[in-house]
């Protein structure tokens, strides 16, 4: 028996390369009785997950068709679905476990914390928490980050922030998760406040942790502090990777030093499309739209294959610069399938604004009426905007209507229509807006001043 145990795992090392093989060796697996062996269970659950058999072959074998599987075969199986396109099946093996009483470990929490998390299923994941602290696992820090994970993932930092605070042993990983959970959930400014906490107790960041800093910087506009990574970055010798350098290039833009930026950029041996599109975003954000529709082009020449977001950047580039040539240039291409996508409502969107801040309202109409999507109100506003700068009364009514279609119940639409009627003295059709209101229960909110007296804005009503 140990000789074929042998042969069978010589053959998953060596020729488990196709599906034909898997069946051949699973054969011999049953034939001879060695689903228990742990050995040989790690290596043909790692060929099934290779050859995408994990929920066909391992999981009918394993849990299905083995009562009581070894606790290692169970986190080998826990760890590959946690990984696969399956997740929803590490919690099932879970239940399996502890309905079959067989012992889970410090190493099967994370595995299946990390499912939950993908899969955003607190209720689980609160019972697993449950579960961790009668077993006595909290003390582990690769459990209780799983944990941290867990209520990131799902956007609940209150239970994250005192998840954490409870935590016995914490790491840079701790920390890392953390930053990055108040990042997703666009508390940017609690997430540098858990920074700075992280380094006066003498946690050094890893380059998650900086990448995940420099996003809140960036969100915040703290130039200061994304200077100090970038300093830390120096003075550590990091290499200046893609996902570093194109965080740094990001955070620059967004802090208004795009030049700063660009010297990152300059000195990056790799960049890929994120890159890029973080300086032509950056540059068109600096009013640079010319610099950036020229880095646009640039990329093109270095083989970088544009995406929906590189699109909308050099679009938006050709907006700030006044490009309307170029701009439909792009635009063109794109409708004609030079990129491989076709242009979704925000690339519209931006030749629409394009188009009415060059006063071709006409031809911004005609795009808007050949959109293969309906039209959202951001498009219908900047037809409306371009219009009423440029008192054309007849488009601005047109696109005035379009918008309390959109959005029935928002009374700024119907006091924009009011308004252009008694501007244009159509009096009957100012009433008519009115009744329309007022049958829709619609009321004009009252306006209001207010004024800062004594640091306080206070109404100005009550200012004697």
């Amino acid at each position: 028996m140990k000789t074929i145990a042998v042969k069978i795992l010589h053959l998953l090392t060596t020729s488990c390369k196709t599906r034909s093989n898997l069946h051949q060796i699973l054969a011999q697996l049953l034939l001879h009785n060695l689903r228990s062996n742990t050995t040989i269970a790690h290596r043909f659950i790692t060929a099934c997950d290779s050859l995408n058999l994990l929920s066909s072959v391992a999981f009918p074998l394993y849990i299905n068709n083995l009562t009581t599987p070894h606790t290692f075969v169970c986190n080998t199986l826990l760890k590959a679905f946690s990984h696969s396109n399956a997740p929803q099946k590490s919690p099932l093996i879970y239940s399996r476990m502890n309905m079959n009483s067989i012992p889970v470990n410090h190493y099967s929490f994370p595995f299946v914390l990390k499912a939950l998390a993908d899969l955003k299923l607190i209720r689980d994941g609160v019972s697993v928490h449950a579960h961790v602290i009668k077993l006595g696992f909290l003390n582990d820090v690769y459990v209780g980050n799983s944990l941290l994970n867990l209520y990131a993932a799902i956007g609940d930092m209150d239970l994250c922030g005192k998840m954490f605070d409870e935590m016995p042993l914490r790491d840079v990983v701790s920390w890392t998760v953390v930053i990055s959970g108040f990042n997703e959930a666009g508390c940017f400014d609690d997430s540098l406040i858990a920074f700075e906490r992280m380094r006066s107790e003498g946690v050094m960041p890893n380059r998650v942790t900086a990448v995940n800093a420099l996003a809140a910087c960036a969100g915040l506009g703290a130039l200061d502090m994304g200077v100090w990574i970038h300093e830390y970055v120096k003075r550590s010798g990091w290499e200046m990777d893609v996902i570093l350098g194109t965080s740094l290039i990001d955070m620059y833009a967004k802090c208004g030093r795009i030049e700063e930026g660009l010297h990152v950029f300059d000195e990056m041996t790799e960049r890929n499309v994120f890159t890029w599109n973080a300086i032509i975003k950056g540059l068109a954000l600096s009013k640079s739209g010319k610099e950036a529709i020229k880095c646009f082009f640039r990329m093109e020449d270095e083989g970088i294959q544009p995406d929906e977001v590189t699109l909308i950047a050099v679009l938006s580039a050709c907006v700030h610069s006044g490009s309307v040539h170029m701009g439909r240039w792009i635009f063109s291409a794109l409708v004609d399938g030079k990129y491989g996508f076709s242009p979704n409502v925000k690339h519209y969107g931006c030749m629409v604004d394009l188009l009415v801040r060059s006063k071709c309202l006409d031809e911004a109409l005609s795009l808007i009426r050949e959109m293969p999507f309906e039209p959202t109100v951001s498009i219908w506003g900047a037809l409306l905007a371009g219009c009423r700068a440029q008192a054309n009364s007849e488009l601005s009514e047109t696109a005035a209507w379009k918008l309390v279609e959109l959005e029935p119940h928002n009374c700024a639409y119907y006091v924009m229509l009011s308004n252009l009627y008694a501007e244009t003295g159509r009096w009957s059709d100012v009433e008519k807006v009115r009744k329309l209101m007022k049958d829709r229960g619609l009321k004009k909110d009252m306006g209001s001043s207010t004024v800062e007296l004594e640091n306080k804005e206070r109404p100005l009503e009550l200012i004697a």
